[in-house]
Formats: C-alpha cells, structure tokens, sequence
C-alpha cells in the first residue's frame, strides 16, 4: 500500500477503536512512538419484560368466572369444604382451647378467610335477610354469597347486616358493614376494638 492509503486506514482504524477521542486528540496520539487503544464496547440496550397482564374485571365477568353452576347449588356439595374450614379455623387458633381468650379468637376470625363457614344473619335493615343460614361460597368487597340448606343460593350483602359465626362453642358476631373489604385486603387490615358499633 501507498503511504496514503496507509494514511487512511490507520486514521480510519484509530477512529473506529476510540470513537470518544475527537481528531485533533486521534493526531496527537499519532506523533507518539507507541499507541495504546481503548477496549470500547457498545451499551447493550435492556428489553423490557413484559408483565403478563391478567383479565380485566369485564372480562372475568364476560367469562362467567366466578359464576357456579345451577347443577353445582347443592348445600351437600359444600360441606366437605366446611370441614376443611372448621380444621383451618383450630389450627389458626391454636386449638380453640376453653381457656383461650375471645378476643384473640375474635382477632383471628376477622381476619381469616371465611370461605367455608357456616353465617346466620341476625339482624338487617331489611327484615327478609334476618334468619337466612348457610356456608359462605364466595367473599366480595360488599357481598356474600351463601348456600342454604334448601340449596338455594342467596346474595347477602354485608352493609347493615349483622353476621353470626359458631365453631366449637365459639360464638362470634361480624358487623358486615364495618367488613366491607376484599379477603385478601381485610387479612392485613388492622381492626380497632370500638364500644358500639351500629347496623
């Protein structure tokens, strides 16, 4: 090669390997004896994840996903999932000892998931849904949904409906519209003991 073209391709390969350095600095470096190149290596650009989005609310409703089945009504169905429920309940509780303090229990209910249990509505604003008894199917931010010995299934809502639970000789009341939050809110939600709670 010419002494141009070597020129050329030295200018072109000290430029290629230290892109940062402007020419001037590239020209200097030449009038040394020894050049040292730069290691550069380009920024690889970060893919963002995707997050998996799940089903809108509309969605779920379009689906009929949290919808049961007619055929599926059937208290005897359901009570299998009490058993499990009670089982839950003593194990959260420690037993359910004769000793154990009701407002431990108490602490430990409203917190606990209720899917299972078997509700009395004691009183209402509403006098029809007094006495309505069942296992709790499903837990909404403002409803129940209850299956009854008749095998019917009742939508409860909890505002000014006052709830009555029973397990191993513990009775306990829950203020449905003091409860008016999702499961999976309500089991890190703090509750404060109040004197009198209304309908």
């Amino acid at each position: 090669q010419g002494s141009e073209e070597a020129k050329a391709f030295v200018n072109a390969f000290l430029k290629r390997s230290m892109p940062k350095k402007k020419d001037e600095a590239i020209q200097d470096i030449l009038t040394r004896k020894a050049v040292v190149l730069e290691h550069y290596s380009k920024k690889k650009r970060k893919q963002k994840r995707k997050k998996t989005k799940g089903f809108t609310a509309k969605q779920r409703r379009e689906m009929r996903l949290f919808e049961i089945e007619p055929e599926q009504q059937r208290y005897t169905i359901f009570l299998p999932l009490h058993e499990l429920w009670k089982q839950y309940i003593r194990d959260l509780c420690h037993g359910l000892k004769p000793d154990a303090q009701p407002h431990m229990i108490q602490g430990k209910l409203l917190k606990a998931d209720l899917h299972g249990a078997i509700v009395t509505v004691t009183k209402s604003k509403c006098p029809s849904y007094v006495g309505i008894t069942g296992i709790i199917l499903q837990e909404f931010k403002h409803i129940f949904k209850i299956i009854t010995k008749e095998d019917k299934l009742k939508v409860v809502p909890k505002l000014n409906n006052v709830f009555r639970l029973e397990i191993d000789g513990f009775i306990s009341y829950i203020y449905g519209s003091k409860f008016q939050l999702r499961a999976s809110e309500r089991s890190a939600k703090k509750f404060k003991l109040k004197g009198t709670i209304d309908l």
